[in-house]
């Protein structure tokens, strides 16, 4: 009961997040000393996550309904089954 109780609140606390995020004006430029693509820079948080699923092959809002924890270890995961190598930190 307490878990879901917890994913109830993460979730309309994420609710409230995207809400806000759209209200938002991000910064332009590189992020972590990476640049980003214009097109990337143009496109709201779900357009972003469906361009991951559309990519990846998944279905769709499978990447947008995914919790954020979730998504990061998604995303690190196929960062090392990729190889790449930006910032090499001896993985």
């Amino acid at each position: 009961m307490m878990q879901w109780m917890i994913r109830r609140l993460i979730g309309l606390m994420g609710t409230v997040y995207v809400i806000l995020d759209k209200m938002l004006k991000h910064e332009d430029g590189p992020i972590l000393g990476i640049e980003i693509d214009e097109d990337f820079g143009n496109m709201s948080r779900r357009e972003l996550c469906r361009y991951i699923e559309v990519k990846l092959g998944w279905d769709n809002d499978a990447f947008w309904k995914l919790e954020s924890t979730q998504k990061i270890r998604l995303c690190c995961q196929v960062a090392r089954l990729n190889k790449f190598k930006l910032g090499d930190k001896n993985d």
